[in-house]
């Protein structure tokens, strides 16, 4: 997350959606009162305590919501980007993988032995894209701006444009090699991620 009360804009960073990436056009204009979280790179904790004991980038507009009234967050651009559902699971299983040989071995497997752990399934990295950005008691999406993973120097560029800021060439950061998840995912996988995620491809208008 990055909130800047100098160029008025909040972001919220999506597990692999290109976070990083995005975090480093934005980071060069924040001002001495802005802030950043995000524990991969340097560490950068929110001087907000109940934001800071969240432990990790991704925080939900919901947790922001609880700290700082909607009222207030409506006077700023928010922003996010989303990723295709089935995409964004396989880039995930990829990178929690990328020291288990087991992965490279057999993906499908892998994947499927990891969804019947609860605490896979718990992770802010295999979470709804849904539930990190939308208002807890209406469900609603708030934000200005949803990008798209898919086109994401274009939409990045947009959110430039709109606050005023240069337009700068994404580099690629923190990216997970691993196949296309046509690929990897049989049937009974897409049928578990369809159900799973179904809040996502029905709310970023995604078809399984």
């Amino acid at each position: 997350m990055i909130f800047s009360q100098s160029k008025q804009f909040v972001f919220f960073a999506v597990p692999k959606t290109g976070t990083h990436a995005i975090r480093e056009v934005f980071r060069p204009h924040l001002g001495a009162e802005d802030w950043e979280q995000q524990l991969r790179y340097g560490q950068q904790l929110s001087p907000l305590p109940e934001i800071a004991a969240i432990n990790h980038g991704h925080v939900a507009y919901r947790q922001l919501a609880e700290v700082i009234s909607e009222e207030t967050l409506a006077q700023y651009f928010t922003f996010a980007f989303v990723r295709h559902p089935f995409d964004r699971f396989v880039s995930v299983c990829a990178f929690l993988a990328r020291s288990d040989p087991t992965y490279q071995d057999d993906p499908t497997a892998w994947m499927k032995r990891a969804l019947t752990r609860a605490p896979f399934r718990k992770r802010v990295l295999v979470t709804t894209q849904s539930a990190l950005l939308t208002c807890e008691h209406s469900g609603s999406l708030k934000l200005d701006f949803v990008g798209r993973y898919e086109s994401l120097q274009d939409d990045c560029d947009h959110v430039c444009r709109a606050l005023s800021l240069p337009v700068v060439t994404l580099s690629r950061k923190n990216s997970s090699e691993h196949r296309q998840h046509h690929e990897v995912l049989d049937g009974e996988l897409r049928a578990v991620l369809t159900e799973m995620y179904a809040d996502d491809f029905e709310g970023f208008s995604y078809d399984p």
